[in-house]
């Protein structure tokens, strides 16, 4: 089927996309989770993990409804390698700049499916000593995940469907769609 989809002018596939969640209801799921992070980390300095390159538009939003002190870091991995479900191999693009040990920590990632990115995460935290890590994702895929997995906070569940937007991409693209899309074209 791939073979067959329409290219635009820059040779990159169009997909067929339908809205799966609306820009506004993202806007009001990030405020309600930013307020529940508010409340579990008040007057307690946190540090914001943002995992690279899908959570930067989430982690952004978020943070702004996060009501203490906040620094943010900003760690790489990759799993997808271009594809539409993780290879299973994560790979650190990009390690955090400074240390967390003793520090309250808040792992933001974009999507959770097989869960393997998320328990290799929290483990390689785990090995720096923070106080305490926290986890959140936008997006979760129950139907999906492979190992069993802790998630503290999430935004929306949803099927086990290919997804772009709000920060997920395909292919490096549509990360700038202000909605999450469920894509109808491709397998």
């Amino acid at each position: 089927m791939k073979d067959q989809m329409k290219k635009n002018k820059w040779g990159m596939e169009t997909l067929k996309l339908s809205t799966l969640i609306a820009e506004d209801e993202i806007n009001k799921r990030v405020a309600s989770l930013g307020a529940e992070l508010t409340k579990k980390f008040k007057d307690k300095p946190l540090v914001a993990i943002c995992v690279l390159k899908g959570s930067v538009m989430f982690f952004a939003d978020l943070i702004r409804h996060i009501d203490t002190d906040v620094t943010c870091e900003f760690l790489g991995v990759s799993s997808y390698n271009n594809a539409m479900k993780s290879s299973g191999e994560i790979k650190v693009t990009l390690d955090l700049s400074t240390p967390v040990e003793d520090k309250h920590v808040l792992l933001v990632e974009d999507i959770v499916d097989t869960g393997l990115t998320m328990n290799y995460l929290v483990q390689m935290l785990q090995a720096r000593k923070p106080k305490s890590i926290s986890t959140i994702a936008l997006l979760h895929k129950p139907e999906a995940v492979q190992m069993p997995l802790k998630l503290d906070h999430v935004g929306f569940e949803i099927a086990n469907e290919f997804v772009v937007g709000y920060g997920l991409d395909y292919q490096g693209y549509y990360r700038n769609l202000p909605f999450i899309a469920q894509v109808q074209n491709i397998q």
